[in-house]
């Protein structure tokens, strides 16, 4: 994989997807399985937990307009990295927080970002947010790709992603893509 991809896993992809494709210089952000041992699953068996894989994102990035630390950041504010295999209410190893590198630098700049936030205390409790390996990213079915916005009135979307993307809106706003 190239060095403009990341890779990360912060619970359901609805709710991971919406606030990376505001900022600038995202280019695509893509919804997806990966860190199991089952090739091609689909959505009903990565929800049985059965798997091991995870709901991902993989977003493609311009490294001249945002970083990987900046993503970093991003996902550590929308989703709660001390949740063991779960986000709210969506409980399973497949909304485990995750970030899965790319390359050896991607790897080391993860490990140092969250080794700052436990020094530093951010959050309440230890963070549980796991590193691992990148191996096969399954791109999952047409209905789950960009789900928030062709869904924006969803019990689901109004509930967990739109605050997420609202937060974003808020925090990063030096940092969007204009009209976002």
């Amino acid at each position: 994989m190239e060095n403009n991809v990341a890779i990360l896993a912060g619970g359901c992809f609805w709710c991971t997807e919406g606030p990376f494709m505001l900022l600038e210089g995202v280019e695509s952000v893509t919804s997806g399985y990966i860190g199991g041992h089952v090739a091609h699953p689909t959505y009903k068996q990565v929800c049985t937990g059965e798997t091991g894989h995870a709901e991902a994102v993989k977003i493609v990035y311009d490294t001249t307009k945002v970083n990987y630390e900046q993503l970093l950041e991003v996902f550590f504010t929308v989703h709660d990295p001390t949740q063991l295999n779960r986000q709210g209410n969506d409980i399973g190893t497949q909304y485990r927080s995750a970030i899965f590198p790319v390359n050896d630098e991607q790897r080391t700049k993860a490990e140092l970002y969250i080794s700052t936030l436990k020094e530093a205390q951010v959050f309440d409790k230890p963070i549980v947010t796991t590193i691992e390996e990148a191996d096969a990213f399954y791109i999952a079915e047409e209905y789950h790709q960009d789900y928030f916005n062709k869904n924006p009135e969803d019990a689901y979307c109004l509930f967990a992603a739109k605050p997420k993307l609202d937060k974003v809106r808020k925090l990063f706003a030096d940092k969007l893509k204009k009209g976002k």
